[in-house]
């Protein structure tokens, strides 16, 4: 899979409460790491700006040799419920209708979107067949806030774009944001914080051209007393299962229930002496899961990846709770036809109190 395009992606997206309206016109944007957030930081999507506990928090999917980070300019139109996505080559005129076969995951709480299929030539007004299927998904919170304009936004949101149009991972890109700042407990004089909700994602394969989305439940919790050492979260994905882009459920095979993905449930994983959040509200985390190895009898690790998420609103007032809104990568060899591929899935999630 070629890849030619060099500049830093730029993703832009508009908010759902008031047509198209930007957050953030993000054109020439100084997308950084901030320096002084220490190696925590070094480990976060690159930011719009310095991140603060104050205000809004804005991060996208660096680019990356796995194609990832090419998607720009991300915007959702309410007015028509259309996503435009650019810097994609054959995904359509950069408009994504909302799915035909799939319009939702997760029980409605995510929109899907499809690119167009085909093209006109622009001087003979032939079909041009794009590659297909590149899809978006979008979810914002049941919350909303007010940003630096005036306007009444929702509180948190993520957008993921990815295709399965080619044999290796195919181009892409994610972005998530809280807008508004975020009110967390004293270190050591709290306890803990649940939040449970919904994630769907795509999984995209090295090696074969095909794409499947996912949905499962999400629990995340916080302690905020403990590791003396560190701040800690915990969570897991389950009941996780897998559909075809046509809406069918996917079969890995004969031993496996349709729509099943194996070694559910997938936990994050808990160290002492690592950070997991920060007084930003910035999460991130690692996550596994093992598999027994048939030919060794040991458990071996099957799903690796990383979670990233930002907390929102005021978790001390229990009239709000607060939210988490992230991105989860897990990579993965895929079992079926006795064959192991290489599979990189991308959700997303949105958790409340």
């Amino acid at each position: 899979m070629k890849r030619s395009l060099s500049a830093v992606a730029v993703l832009t997206l508009l908010g759902a409460c008031n047509g198209t309206q930007p957050f953030f016109d993000g054109t020439n944007a100084p997308w950084i790491n901030a320096p002084d957030e220490g190696s925590f930081a070094e480990e976060l999507p690159p930011a719009e700006e310095a991140p603060s506990a104050t205000r809004r928090i804005q991060r996208y999917e660096e680019q990356n040799d796995s194609g990832g980070g090419y998607a720009r300019d991300i915007r959702y139109n309410a007015d028509n419920d259309t996503f435009f996505v650019n810097n994609l080559a054959f995904d359509g005129e950069n408009t994504y209708q909302r799915g035909t076969d799939i319009p939702s995951l997760a029980a409605g709480a995510f929109n899907v979107y499809d690119a167009d299929i085909q093209v006109a030539d622009y001087l003979t007004g032939n079909a041009i067949g794009q590659i297909v299927p590149y899809r978006a998904i979008y979810a914002e919170s049941t919350n909303t806030t007010v940003d630096d304009d005036g306007n009444t936004v929702p509180r948190s949101r993520f957008a993921i774009v990815r295709t399965g149009g080619y044999t290796g991972f195919g181009f892409g890109g994610f972005i998530y944001m809280r807008d508004g700042g975020v009110t967390l407990p004293p270190e050591n004089t709290t306890g803990q914080a649940g939040f449970t909700g919904k994630y769907a994602g795509m999984r995209v394969f090295n090696g074969i051209a095909k794409l499947e989305l996912t949905e499962a439940d999400i629990e995340i919790a916080i302690d905020f007393d403990d590791f003396d050492a560190n701040n800690t979260v915990k969570g897991r994905l389950f009941n996780r299962v897998a559909y075809n882009p046509d809406g069918t459920a996917v079969v890995l095979g004969p031993n496996y229930l349709a729509g099943e993905l194996p070694y559910d449930p997938l936990p994050f994983d808990i160290a002492e002496g690592v950070d997991n959040f920060n007084e930003d509200g910035e999460m991130f985390g690692t996550l596994s899961n093992t598999r027994l190895d048939l030919q060794s009898g040991n458990q071996v690790e099957y799903e690796t990846g990383k979670y990233y998420g930002i907390m929102a609103g005021d978790l001390t007032d229990a009239a709000d709770g607060g939210e988490i809104v992230g991105i989860i990568v897990i990579d993965s060899l895929d079992p079926r036809d006795g064959i192991e591929k290489p599979v990189q899935e991308t959700g997303g999630f949105i958790v409340y109190r």
